[in-house]
């Protein structure tokens, strides 16, 4: 496994150990002493979640408020999605910054976001099947929604021919 940092420290891009021969691939998705050791935190994982979605996609950006703040390990198991996270960690130095990374199945990586990031991803393939982590259970109470195209944090989406895709909860966030 290798972890790379990202522009934002906390967030950290993962690399598995993949053993491909012509029969095809294995790799340990997740291994709970390696992934501790690798970032440098006891992380206990709560729940895994499933995502399916179309070509021009766009979910987030997300987070829940404390005592329900999610740190994610997301990973793609089909397709290719351009992932991000901003960092909302009011006296954090990188606060209102935003990394962003493609992920897909053919190369199998992992981003990591702490607590304190708002999520979103862009489907770039046909569809796309995200899996993720979390450590903390899912709160609607505590759940909420920045919108994806807020200009203070410009992000760099690659938006293919002006398609996105959005939910109401989504389209219609502050």
């Amino acid at each position: 496994m290798k972890v790379t940092s990202l522009k934002i420290p906390d967030v950290k891009l993962i690399e598995l150990d993949v053993f491909e021969d012509e029969r095809g691939f294995f790799y340990e998705s997740f291994n709970q002493q390696k992934f501790n050791e690798a970032i440098g935190q006891d992380i206990s994982f709560l729940q895994d979640n499933y995502s399916k979605s179309k070509k021009g996609v766009l979910r987030g950006l997300h987070y829940q408020e404390e005592p329900f703040s999610q740190a994610k390990l997301v990973q793609v198991l089909a397709g290719e999605v351009f992932d991000v996270a901003v960092d909302i960690r009011k006296n954090s130095k990188t606060y209102g910054s935003w990394v962003g990374e493609i992920l897909c199945a053919e190369h199998k990586k992992q981003l990591w976001i702490p607590e304190g990031f708002a999520h979103g991803f862009y489907v770039l393939s046909e569809e796309a099947d995200l899996v993720y982590k979390v450590n903390q259970f899912y709160s609607k109470a505590h759940e909420r929604t920045i919108h994806w195209n807020k200009n203070s944090f410009n992000i760099n989406w690659p938006i293919v021919d002006n398609n996105v895709f959005l939910s109401k909860k989504d389209a219609t966030a502050k």
